[in-house]
């Protein structure tokens, strides 16, 4: 087979694509990391990275109202759903993980990823521990954004996916979502 004749694309699509939604400290980057790792073949799409590929002109969101942070906050999605389009379409499971408190966020997910279905698992540990998680960890956050639960919980009330993962591990996270979703590990 020359290199021309190497197919990209596998016989069949991955399963579905995990979308790891919550606020800030919700451990969306963490859970999904270790959920990709449960499948032989599966993408981590961090959308903060995706954001950090913008070299000039890049705006992240901020509490204050600023039209172009919130169109990049969609520009952002789209690309982490293109990524997703293609891993599924060579078989790799996408697992992308982002901040997502509003409905029309998460319909324009919806529209938006083509290749397979969506499951969408809200990551719900509670303000207080989001904010704990936030103090301990690397990443330093200038905002505090744990006002966002309460606009996620109000939008996004009617989604059928709440993980409460306030006191499990990462690994206890990782088998609720597995469970909800009904997706099956095919191991590394």
């Amino acid at each position: 087979m020359t290199w021309a004749e190497v197919p990209v694309d596998a016989d069949g699509p991955a399963a579905g694509a995990v979308l790891l939604i919550g606020i800030p400290g919700s451990g969306k980057s963490t859970v999904a990391a270790a959920l990709a790792a449960r499948f032989a073949a599966s993408a981590h799409i961090e959308v903060d990275a995706l954001q950090e590929l913008i070299v000039s002109g890049g705006r992240w969101p901020s509490p204050e109202r600023d039209e172009e942070a919130d169109r990049q906050i969609l520009l952002r999605a789209r690309n982490a759903c293109l990524l997703a389009d293609s891993f599924l379409a060579a078989g790799f499971l996408p697992v992308i993980d982002d901040v997502v408190v509003r409905r029309a966020h998460l319909d324009f997910y919806r529209a938006t990823l083509t290749g397979g279905p969506l499951h969408c698992v809200i990551l719900a540990p509670g303000a207080a521990k989001a904010r704990e998680r936030n103090l301990a960890r690397d990443k330093t956050l200038t905002t505090d954004w744990s006002f966002l639960e309460t606009a996620m919980r109000d939008e996004l009330a009617d989604e059928k996916i709440w993980i409460d993962s306030a006191d499990l591990t990462v690994d206890e996270t990782v088998d609720a979502v597995l469970s909800a979703t009904g997706l099956t590990p095919t191991g590394p």
